[in-house]
């Protein structure tokens, strides 16, 4: 059962700084979106949840959309 994005595309590392990559795991209102929806396993998930952050906080990805 690998229904997890990154697992299916041998992907190791989540980075910060691919932004087209992270935006398809933020909803419209710039929030990061729940593993049931988005079907990634609880590992990515994590490393998924750190790399939004750092890319907000290198301001690469908005903390919220107006």
């Amino acid at each position: 059962m690998t229904n997890c994005f990154f697992c299916s595309q041998n992907l190791k590392d989540v980075d910060y700084k691919d932004v087209d990559l992270l935006k398809r795991f933020i909803s419209s209102q710039a929030k990061i979106t729940d593993t049931r929806y988005t079907g990634v396993c609880a590992k990515h998930q994590r490393r998924l949840s750190t790399a939004i952050k750092r890319a907000r906080y290198m301001s690469l990805l908005p903390f919220v959309n107006k």
